[in-house]
């Protein structure tokens, strides 16, 4: 019997005064190409834990067959989770009940005028019925600060790409 899910703590709050970085959880997911050797059109992404396991394809409006996830879907659906979680700390730490809040994000693929090349434009609606408008427009705000995919989206993020090394160089 699998136990019941809880909310996580309302520690998470609580701030951090370190000087580095202090990682609370990792994790890796690779992808790989697929029957056409392309990631985004055919490849397949997998968690090192095993829990997520999904066929990616080129949506159809980019010229693809569609029939599976994309990476705009992905991001779309992390930010909207971490968004609607963040919400409802905040929501509990202040006492406000916030019933059937939903999150919803709209992730736009597109051209970038400023090099030419490619953009993402993300769109973040929060709806929080019953909930009086000032209140809702202060706990959207607060969230907005504290949700760690708002902060990456407004301020960018530490990001380090580097070729993997070979543990041994193959013989010829």
């Amino acid at each position: 019997m699998m136990s019941p899910l809880h909310p996580p703590p309302l520690t998470l709050l609580d701030k951090y005064f370190g000087p580095d970085f202090q990682s609370l959880y990792s994790t890796t997911v690779t992808a790989t190409g697929g029957e056409t050797s392309h990631g985004r059109a055919s490849g397949v992404v997998q968690s090192d834990d095993g829990q997520l396991h999904l066929d990616l394809r080129l949506p159809a409006a980019l010229g693809g067959p569609g029939g599976g996830t994309n990476p705009e879907q992905l991001f779309a659906a992390a930010y909207a989770a971490c968004f609607h979680g963040a919400l409802n700390l905040l929501a509990a730490k202040a006492e406000i009940a916030i019933v059937d809040a939903k999150v919803e994000v709209t992730v736009d693929f597109g051209r970038d005028p400023v090099d030419g090349l490619f953009r993402l434009i993300a769109q973040v609606r929060i709806h929080l019925p019953g909930v009086e408008p000032a209140i809702a427009e202060a706990l959207v705000r607060d969230t907005e600060r504290f949700c760690p995919y708002a902060k990456m989206a407004r301020e960018g993020i530490v990001s380090v790409v580097a070729l993997a090394r070979p543990d041994s160089v193959p013989k010829r």
